[in-house]
């Protein structure tokens, strides 16, 4: 990670509401190169809005998204078509509940996107996947449909899905938030994986240990605000802010 580089991602002075509720208040968040990022905090404290408006899933009402070169929004007026185009190819996405296609055989999920929307050469693409998913441990799956995969199977296609794409940042909304604990260990032996060979991530995520094992950085946010952030044993160990803490303690961190 090198501080003299543009972030690969920057939110600045983001703000959100629904309705009459401010879901995100004045937020501001850069993510470098090879940086690991997790953000933490307590349901309906902006976590996921913030990771949908980084990855253009929700328009932010005011302020600022860049990806890179690439300007998103500035003071919460957006660039056109091509330009958001662009920046989608920048970010993968894992969700929750893996979003992959039912109907198409788990090799299909992989190739889809590179072949559809990157154009690429489908015999290139198709020699990716097959490495990616013998990567994710799914060697022998490519021509299953998802539902005859385990969770943790289908969570670690979805992974593969997201990479196939050559992001600079890959977002994870919650990864094994669906998952029973064999299964979610599976999945995050595959985050550390990518964060050993400084794969620039994002993760929302529930789980403590994990986050202070894996992240670079934790964003502690609650009620719409960033409260605290700093090195993961130092926000996870040390806490500075009374909120932090007691979220914490909750958690039996």
């Amino acid at each position: 990670m090198s501080s003299n580089q543009n972030p690969v991602v920057a939110v600045d002075h983001v703000q959100k509401s629904f309705g009459e509720v401010k879901v995100l208040r004045d937020i501001s968040l850069a993510v470098n190169p090879g940086e690991v990022v997790a953000i933490i905090g307590p349901s309906g404290g902006g976590k996921s809005t913030l990771l949908r408006c980084m990855t253009l899933l929700e328009r932010v009402d005011a302020g600022d998204l860049t990806y890179g070169d690439l300007t998103c929004a500035k003071d919460g007026t957006y660039g056109d078509k091509v330009l958001l185009a662009q920046a989608r190819q920048r970010f993968g996405l894992v969700f929750q509940n893996y979003n992959l296609f039912p109907h198409f055989s788990v090799l299909r999920n992989v190739m889809d996107a590179p072949v559809c929307v990157q154009k690429r050469d489908r015999t290139e693409v198709e020699e990716h996947a097959r490495a990616l998913l013998a990567k994710m441990g799914l060697t022998g799956n490519e021509d299953k449909v998802p539902c005859q995969l385990s969770g943790g199977q289908q969570q670690r296609a979805s992974i593969a899905r997201a990479l196939a794409m050559n992001p600079q940042v890959m977002f994870f909304d919650e990864p094994t938030s669906a998952l029973d604990p064999e299964l979610t260990a599976e999945v995050l032996k595959v985050i550390k994986g990518l964060a050993a060979e400084n794969m620039t991530m994002v993760i929302v995520t529930h789980e403590m240990s994990f986050a202070r094992d894996v992240a670079d950085r934790i964003v502690f946010m609650d009620g719409g605000v960033i409260v605290e952030q700093g090195p993961a044993e130092q926000v996870i160990d040390h806490p500075r802010e009374e909120r932090t803490r007691a979220f914490l303690a909750q958690r039996g961190a």
